[in-house]
């Protein structure tokens, strides 16, 4: 348990405790964020995508980038991209051995991914 980052999300009547290299994406719904893991265990927490995505940079600063955010509905796992098709607007995310989800991803928020994994060598 030592080596792995966990974020720690603490309300009024929760505390979730998550492997962060578990998670697949945080997708936003309204003022809420969901959680969808590798595991297809999925929670709700109440603050904006906005507000999850500071946390984790505050969370992860000075360590390896785990996450990123595309366009205005998702943050994704960037060790979990699998496909990048850019006719049909899909991204799909993979833990390369149980689990796939895909994405509807705009087209421009896709082509930002790609530069990203392409600088950065994900």
């Amino acid at each position: 348990m030592a080596n792995k980052d966990w974020l720690f999300l603490n309300s009024r009547d929760d505390l979730l405790r998550i492997d962060m290299s578990e998670i697949a994406y945080f997708e936003a719904d309204g003022n809420y964020t969901n959680i969808v893991l590798t595991n297809k265990l999925k929670c709700t927490v109440g603050m904006s995508l906005g507000k999850m995505e500071r946390i984790l940079a505050e969370r992860l600063k000075g360590k390896v980038m785990y996450f990123a955010r595309i366009g205005k509905r998702y943050i994704i796992n960037l060790n979990m991209v699998f496909q990048i098709n850019m006719l049909k607007h899909r991204l799909v995310l993979s833990d390369f051995r149980h689990c796939s989800y895909s994405l509807e991803v705009s087209k421009d928020a896709l082509k930002k991914l790609k530069e990203l994994i392409i600088q950065v060598k994900i």
